[in-house]
């Protein structure tokens, strides 16, 4: 019997594909108002500049939380254009280290996890990304977290789960992707550090 689809996944995977042709349209519209000087200043920038976050968002938004079969594959090049894309000029910054070739189930549960990681950062910090043999490490750090145990604790027994706001759904879905990936993930909480690997 085939597997149930993952419904969270293909409507994450319409939101995005419906909204990155309009927000990539804008980009063009506003370079090539750049490009023929007719207007500049201030405004443009920061309506450049904000386009610009937008797709990188909705980008790293279709692999965390969009469909993604068992045999596709994405570049390691293309997870380093949509990392640095969506950390340029932000407090957290990422170091992605990792064979060229990837699985996007795999790199789907690594963005679903630095979504969580990025939720224990809001002063800003560095998350560290690293694939070894067949395994995924991942270690955030910084001087300053916010690390609410329950939802930690929930990504090895959702029963643990309270209340998740919208902000907070990537650890609902951590567990489930785990699951149907049929994996095992280890969580480590630590004073300005926390470890996961699967």
């Amino acid at each position: 019997m085939p597997d149930r689809p993952d419904v969270a996944a293909l409507v994450g995977s319409r939101i995005c594909h419906d909204l990155i042709s309009p927000i990539g349209a804008i980009g063009n519209g506003v370079e090539l108002m750049l490009m023929d000087g007719s207007t500049s200043g201030p405004e443009m920038a920061l309506i450049s500049e904000s386009v610009g976050h937008a797709n990188a968002r909705i980008r790293f938004f279709r692999v965390a939380f969009g469909a993604s079969g068992a045999e596709q594959r994405i570049g390691r090049s293309e997870v380093a254009s949509v990392v640095a894309d969506v950390t340029h000029g932000g407090r957290v910054q990422i170091e992605w280290d990792s064979p060229a070739d990837l699985s996007r189930r795999d790199v789907k549960l690594v963005f679903l996890l630095i979504l969580c990681l990025e939720s224990a950062l809001p002063y800003g910090g560095l998350i560290e990304v690293l694939r070894n043999d067949q395994r995924w490490s991942l270690r955030a750090s910084a001087t300053k977290m916010k690390i609410d145990a329950s939802l930690w604790e929930g990504l090895i027994d959702p029963a643990a789960l309270g209340d998740i706001s919208p902000a907070q759904v990537q650890f609902l879905l951590v567990p489930e992707e785990i699951n149907r990936q049929h994996r095992r993930l280890t969580t480590e909480l630590a004073e300005g550090e926390i470890r996961l690997s699967f």
